[in-house]
């Protein structure tokens, strides 16, 4: 068994990562199993809860690991086979090519989340959510208002970023080193009220596309954002791309 080397300057918690991210990837623990736990890992490494705690959930967000509540922590990774699969080109807002793209920042603060939002984030009642509100601008003209919900654990000074000029999935994975690795989308018609039309200038009452999107690192969400569209102004773009594994 690989054991801790206290001397290594490389922080307990990675080092715990990289163990259980090999016993993995070697089959050691094979897909749909699952793994000791908190107290079992902590006496096999001589660690504390938090240093085990925190490899967990970078195992969760890398997609090694899954936890199911009431159950345990299993083993998610399965190795992908030779083949053909489906991979999707991941942005976090789809436009076609060739557009001037802006965004100005309407509002941006830090919030206790709504019994839904917490249901949608997949956090506890006591952990706080970070909202940004922002309008997407296509050549200067408005087109999408968005709202974006993060968990304040993910990514606790983003407010701190430039989220105007950046893309928040690009910080997300490049500064905060949570890799992306899902997102869903839900694509309806909703009809504008009176603050939505006023921002995106659209008649009141007419109708938008409801765009909301989950965005996953493994099984944990990291982002939750619901953007209201005018239908009048682009078309979006979903690429997908067949690759050869």
């Amino acid at each position: 068994m690989e054991l801790i080397d206290r001397q290594d300057h490389q922080k307990l918690y990675l080092q715990l990562y990289d163990i259980l991210k090999k016993k993995i990837e070697s089959n050691e623990w094979p897909a749909g199993s699952r793994i000791p736990t908190e107290e079992e890992l902590c006496k096999m490494f001589n660690v504390s809860r938090a240093t085990v705690r925190t490899a967990v959930l970078e195992s969760v967000r890398q997609g090694y690991l899954v936890r199911r509540q009431g159950k345990g922590t299993f083993v998610f990774r399965n190795v992908i086979s030779e083949g053909i699969s489906m991979a999707v080109n991941l942005s976090e807002l789809p436009f076609e090519d060739g557009l001037s793209f802006t965004s100005n920042i309407l509002a941006r603060t830090v919030m206790k989340p709504t019994s839904d939002l917490r249901s949608k984030l997949d956090i506890s009642r006591d952990r706080h959510v970070i909202y940004i509100k922002r309008l997407n601008l296509i050549d200067n003209e408005p087109v999408v208002l968005q709202e974006i919900y993060i968990p304040y654990h993910v990514c606790p000074t983003l407010l701190e970023d430039d989220i105007e000029h950046n893309f928040l999935f690009a910080l997300i994975e490049k500064k905060y080193g949570i890799k992306i690795t899902k997102v869903k989308n839900y694509t309806g018609i909703t009809c504008l009220n009176s603050n939505e039309a006023r921002f995106i200038g659209a008649p009141e009452g007419s109708s938008a596309v409801l765009l909301t999107q989950f965005f996953y690192s493994g099984e944990t969400p990291i982002m939750y954002a619901r953007l209201i569209n005018r239908t009048d102004k682009f078309r979006f773009l979903v690429e997908l791309e067949r690759k050869v594994i």
